[in-house]
């Protein structure tokens, strides 16, 4: 299906395999083509290569296409599902591997995966392999115990190497590669062969109408005073991070997080406020081109009637470029005619009109310009297929996401004015009766019934049966984009008559297509007409099948998507003898036609400091790590900020530093145990019940981070396993750790509170240390620290047992400071007597066998136990007293309880 490979892409191939390094790619350029062919090349059982960061759709995309082709060893899948004795025979059977990470992690450290067996490792989306992921700590593992082994990395995101110092060489470093290979867009070799096979293409640069273009002047005016306010309030910002042209980008959210999440718990409420305002102003610019005029209404509605969430908002609803954009939003949907305006201005009270009289309105209900604009690229392409002597040219429409293609679909089928009267009677003027009698309840004109069925007036012959389960839902609801609970209740109402809108409109015969996606629309049999969305799709590769399956003659971009422009060049290059002709629809002069250009400019400008790096680029000779040399494969023995000892003669180190680690095998999905191998400590991976870390035969570390922490408290677990810590380790730990790139805090300074509440989590947490005097607290900002933290903790003290930690289970013996206790009730009855105390219970449990022997003790030999007379008096008063009736002071009379 997917064809021979194109000459640039065979370049590439060649150049990767006869040497390792890292390959990056432009978006679109068929990456997962080349990856392919290395797939049908070590696809044998002579070869066992694995291939990591790969998700469960991507698997089953490549194994479908080498099963296509015929090859006959395909790739095997090794998830938890297999069990860890079939593993080995797996491993030993060769051929290309999907692993999962931990189980990766956890095999190379218990030796269950034979390593110098392995011919090498394929790395998908290499972008992402930072130095504390799991992906690099199996690279590292591999090199460690096999010094041939090739290593091959892929990404086509250009844009992920130009933040950050030296990014793309700490991303080679961490992959043990020394070559870097480039190919963007631009290259002379992909220029020469897609030249050559170019499609024909049609730009339609389509004009939005005049209150769109006003709306949309509004809304960049306000995001503007936006972005002011927040350079002001926050100076420390970048500038260039901060324009009006990146904030269009999708990029835009991801950049602001990364300036303000350190510094977020410090920010004042105004400048959270702008965050999010800024957030809603994007999503609005959104919906302004990609969705209907009634759509954009119903956002706008929602906005100004939640009141609650702009309660103390930076204020720019009450702006005037706002006031314009409502009345134009307004207008494009309908207008209050002149006379009705002037008879509620100068009605007098008695003689005021009716409320159905007031709300009647003339529905103008505007048709989106691009909509009339496939209108006629379907009637253009109608018509040649007419003139045609061959089978009529297969069509497929792509549109950006499910919502739009729904939209589509219904407008290609019944028209415009059934589909914004139907939107229009569902929402704003469900409770209306427009002023029109010509206007039916779906506010169309009743003579316009059989008239407006789809392009030259003609009904369509069938519908699709098979669509993708959120086809139905908005792209993106107002509850999303809040990120709160604000207008949920309104939204939750669209998004149901959104539904039924679907259901009532998909009425048409069924058409039932051999497709192997499920997320396209059908609209035509003959000739096929398929919409399909660019985004969204649970498969990453539904567009990839659709086009090759349906391989249109027409492909109609109802919105444009850099990626999926490339593909259609590399897919017309393939396939140089057959027609393609390539419809682009854009809104000129838009924000829309903005941020195509400049996702375009800017993986340009990522490929031309890549370019400029390479040259730079200083590269180690022992970079690849097949020699001893490479300083990246030696473990280091010594904490970070260790001095040198200068107590021990020369300074030398100290060779009996404790070396093992016992780990939980569900620990593995953090960076912890890479980092603490990394520091020479040898981890050994177990199922544990009790405890997530075992550093030394008496300290057991439970580890949290912050959202675990909140978590565990409220649902009393952090108790449950205190209790188990505490009853079977003498050093109980619990280890909250914080994420470094947020702030190191517990609660928010805005959100702490004048009087202490049971509620509050450092109450609770306060609570559990009372409860626990043994448990120890650990704060780490980083697993950084933690690891060096781990490595102080265990110097000088014995090495862990696995077996021993592995079979610590509820019914196991407690630990010598319980050991006098034969049932752990009565030892939490007694701490929670009063008196009673951590310093103090040790010498009750050596005089008194029982609780009931302990009631039998006076309160002058309770105080010779616990040595204060205070504490004894409060106890034997606890013991002896009546439950009815407290000892009264002395001078005042008795005061019955149930006065209270």
């Amino acid at each position: 299906m997917a064809g021979p490979l194109l000459e640039f892409e065979t370049e590439m191939f060649l150049g990767l395999f006869g040497t390792d390094g890292l390959l990056v790619t432009a978006e679109g350029m068929g990456i997962d083509r080349v990856l392919l062919q290395f797939l049908r090349v070590y696809s044998e059982e002579g070869s066992l290569v694995l291939l990591l960061n790969t998700t469960t759709p991507e698997q089953e995309y490549f194994t479908e296409q080498l099963r296509a082709e015929g090859v006959s060893h395909l790739p095997q899948t090794v998830t938890s599902e297999v069990q860890s004795s079939e593993r080995y025979r797996v491993y030993t059977q060769g051929g290309v591997l999907f692993v999962t990470s931990r189980i990766l992690v956890v095999d190379f450290l218990t030796d269950r995966i034979p390593a110098h067996l392995i011919s090498g490792i394929l790395v998908y989306r290499a972008h992402k392999i930072i130095e504390s992921c799991q992906e690099a700590f199996i690279l590292r593992l591999f090199r460690q115990k096999n010094k041939t082994g090739f290593i091959k990395a892929f990404t086509d995101k250009a844009t992920a190497f130009s933040s950050g110092f030296c990014q793309v060489e700490r991303v080679m470093r961490n992959l043990f590669v020394k070559k870097l290979f480039l190919w963007p867009r631009f290259h002379a070799a992909v220029n020469s062969v897609l030249d050559r096979h170019k499609p024909d293409v049609v730009e339609l640069h389509v004009s939005l109408t005049p209150a769109m273009r006003a709306i949309q002047s509004s809304v960049l005016d306000i995001m503007n005073a936006c972005l002011k306010e927040l350079k002001r309030y926050n100076p420390s910002l970048e500038a260039e991070d901060l324009s009006l042209e990146n904030t269009l980008g999708t990029a835009f959210e991801k950049t602001i997080r990364h300036y303000l999440d350190p510094l977020w718990h410090q920010l004042g409420a105004r400048t959270k406020s702008l965050v999010q305002d800024l957030k809603i102003l994007r999503t609005m610019l959104l919906y302004l081109t990609q969705y209907d005029c009634v759509t954009f209404l119903n956002l706008l509605e929602s906005l100004r009637s939640s009141q609650k969430a702009f309660g103390s908002n930076s204020g720019w609803l009450f702006l005037d470029s706002s006031t314009s954009m409502f009345v134009n939003a307004r207008t494009r949907v309908y207008k209050v005619p002149e006379a009705k305006k002037k008879l509620k201005a100068g009605s007098e009270p008695d003689k005021k009109p009716s409320m159905a009289a007031e709300v009647k309105r003339v529905l103008v209900l505007e048709k989106n310009p691009k909509w009339e604009a496939l209108s006629e690229v379907m009637q253009e392409i109608e018509k040649e297929n007419s003139q045609s002597e061959n089978s009529p040219g297969r069509i497929l429409i792509c549109a950006s996401d499910d919502r739009t293609c729904a939209q589509l679909r219904e407008y290609l089928t019944r028209g415009a004015e059934s589909l914004l009267g139907r939107l229009y009677s569902r929402t704003i003027g469900k409770n209306e009766t427009p002023l029109d009698p010509g206007l039916n309840r779906r506010g169309k004109a009743s003579g316009q019934r059989d008239q407006e069925k789809g392009p030259k007036g003609r009904k369509p012959r069938a519908k699709q049966a098979k669509s993708c389960r959120k086809s139905l839902k908005p792209a993106l609801t107002l509850t999303q984009m809040m990120e709160k609970g604000e207008g949920e209740g309104e939204d939750r109402e669209l998004m149901a008559s959104s539904v039924e809108e679907e259901e009532e409109s998909l009425e048409e015969e069924e058409l039932v297509l051999d497709l192997p996606s499920d997320a396209y629309y059908g609209i035509l049999k003959e000739p096929l007409t398929v919409i399909h969305p660019l985004q969204g799709c649970t498969d990453p590769y539904s567009l990839t099948r659709v086009l090759h399956e349906v391989e249109p003659s027409f492909v109609v971009l109802y919105d444009a998507e850099l990626s999926f422009v490339r593909q259609l060049e590399v897919y017309k290059a393939s396939r140089p003898g057959k027609q393609l002709r390539v419809y682009f629809l854009i809104y000129g002069g838009s924000t829309e036609e903005q941020r195509y250009l400049t996702a375009l400019r800017k993986e340009k400008e990522a490929f031309e400091h890549l370019i400029r790096e390479k040259a730079s680029m200083v590269v180690p000779e022992e970079r690849e790590g097949r020699e001893d040399t490479n300083l990246d494969l030696v473990r280091n023995q010594d904490p970070a900020s260790a001095a040198v000892n200068t107590r021990k003669a020369g300074g030398q180190e100290d060779t009996t530093a404790p070396s093992r680690v016992i780990v939980d095998m569900r620990e593995f999905r953090s960076e912890l145990p890479s980092l603490l191998h990394r520091r020479g400590l040898d981890i050994e991976p177990v199922t544990l019940e009790v405890g997530d870390y075992i550093l030394t035969s008496d300290i057991c570390v439970e580890r949290k981070s912050v959202s675990d922490l909140i978590g565990s408290l409220q649902s009393g677990r952090l108790y449950t396993q205190c209790l188990s810590m505490t009853r079977f380790y003498r050093t109980p730990v619990l280890l909250i750790e914080f994420d470094p790139a947020k702030p190191f805090s517990l609660v928010a300074r805005a959100d702490l509170r004048q009087e202490i509440s049971a509620s509050d989590i450092s109450s609770k947490l306060t609570l559990l240390t009372l409860h626990f005097p043994r448990l120890r607290l650990l704060w780490c900002p980083s697993p950084h620290v933690t690891a060096e933290l781990f490595q102080e903790l265990k110097v000088g003290r014995p090495e862990p047992d696995a077996a021993a930690a592995q079979a610590v289970t509820g019914e196991s013996d407690t630990v010598s400071e319980s050991a006098d206790l034969y049932n752990p009730g009565p030892y939490d009855f007694l701490l929670r007597m009063p008196g009673v105390n951590a310093k103090n219970y040790r010498a009750l449990i050596s005089n008194a066998a029982s609780l009931a022997e302990l009631a039998m003790l006076s309160q002058e030999r309770l105080a010779d136990i616990l040595g204060n007379a205070t504490n004894a008096r409060l106890l034997y008063q606890f013991l002896h007293g009546s439950p009815d009736t407290p000892p009264a002071p002395k001078g005042k009379p008795t005061e019955s309880r149930e006065k209270r």
